[in-house]
């Protein structure tokens, strides 16, 4: 048995439906701008270039239905509802045929999004990783497996703060589908079970405050509900 200078940290984990199992995360990929409405809104052109990726440490995971403190470091913190894939099996330089055989489950999350801080990045050249890569900035819901619903190809995508609906998508509307991003993702990792992605976010991207109250949902796969905390 190892021993450790300082304890490891614990194994990042989410809740799976129907199981009292979890499912261990080891990476989180998460795709840019996968919806043409959000594309245009973030002043990008929405043709179907290949997509492209950032990632969130396991560390960032953060279940949904408790709260998020405001994050530290930003005045502009934004919601980003996502359908999130999780991997079951070995995926390297697949088709998408191959890819979708190795899609184990699927949750609604959110990409919490440091506005500003990405938005000066974009600006100087520079990695988005202090807008994206913080702490509680990927929220989960349960993983539903794909056993049980299939893998949504269609289907209503929305967030509402405090009652009021800012986002609403379907997910028919995706440039690149599940199969088609994991297979291409595929071609630059070894991937495999413990990895999840994020597939990207519809328009309708905007802030939240402390004390807010958002509720997700994707249909046929799940909800989530977040409260914004005080600022840490």
């Amino acid at each position: 048995m190892s021993d450790y200078i300082f304890p490891p940290a614990v194994q990042a984990s989410v809740a799976v439906r129907g199981s009292s199992a979890r499912y261990a995360v080891s990476r989180i990929f998460c795709v840019g701008r996968n919806y043409a409405a959000h594309a245009r809104e973030m002043g990008s052109d929405p043709d179907r270039e290949p997509p492209f990726y950032f990632c969130k440490p396991a560390s960032a995971l953060l279940a949904a239905g408790g709260t998020a403190p405001y994050a530290p470091g930003t005045r502009n913190l934004h919601h980003e509802i996502e359908l999130v894939i999780a991997l079951g099996a070995p995926v390297f330089r697949a088709t998408p045929a191959q890819a979708q055989a190795a899609i184990w489950a699927y949750a609604v999350g959110l990409d919490m999004t440091r506005r500003d801080l990405q938005n000066e990045a974009k600006a100087a050249g520079r990695p988005w990783d202090l807008g994206k890569a913080f702490e509680h900035s990927a929220v989960i819901s349960e993983l539903v497996p794909a056993a049980a619903i299939g893998h949504p190809a269609a289907g209503a995508i929305t967030l509402a703060v405090n009652g009021v609906e800012k986002q609403r998508g379907d997910l028919a509307d995706m440039i690149w589908s599940v199969a088609e991003i994991v297979a291409n993702l595929s071609h630059y990792y070894h991937l495999g079970a413990g990895d999840l992605i994020y597939t990207g976010t519809p328009e309708g991207v905007g802030p939240v405050l402390p004390g807010d109250q958002l509720q997700g949902a994707i249909a046929g796969v799940a909800t989530l509900a977040l409260t914004i905390g005080a600022s840490e």
